[in-house]
């Protein structure tokens, strides 16, 4: 019986901590990577990408790498600010949904999550006033 409850409470937790780090108007919420934060995001990979460029370039972040692969469905964008390493990866996984991941690396080891997340937030709040 006991198991039963820690098991029932462990997934209880489980949602808590997702819904505590969702993102209003993310697909799926935000999920934290070793190296920073992701999010599925309601549209077509064209328009997320042009707003990972915009909210670059409000951070004057300019970018200085840019990927595309597979047809335009998965790209990379990346650029520096002060003493961090900023890299936008998108991957269109639906017909109107794209898997974004964004990294703040200050060194081989260390990584502000916090100011990802900022980033996140601005791209994701840029994507709902897009389709608005």
């Amino acid at each position: 019986m006991g198991a039963v409850v820690a098991v029932a409470l462990s997934g209880l937790f489980t949602a808590c901590v997702a819904a505590a780090a969702g993102g209003a108007g993310a697909a799926g919420g935000y999920y934290f990577t070793s190296r920073g934060v992701g999010s599925t995001i309601a549209g077509n990979i064209d328009e997320v990408a042009a707003r990972a460029q915009s909210v670059l370039a409000e951070e004057k972040i300019p970018v200085e790498t840019s990927k595309t692969e597979n047809g335009g469905d998965k790209r990379e964008l990346g650029g520096h600010k002060n003493d961090l390493d900023v890299t936008i990866k998108l991957e269109r996984s639906g017909p109107n949904e794209v898997k974004a991941e964004i990294g703040a690396r200050k060194n081989l080891v260390e990584w502000d999550k916090d100011y990802a997340q900022r980033l996140m937030d601005r791209l994701v709040k840029g994507n709902q006033a897009a389709s608005r």
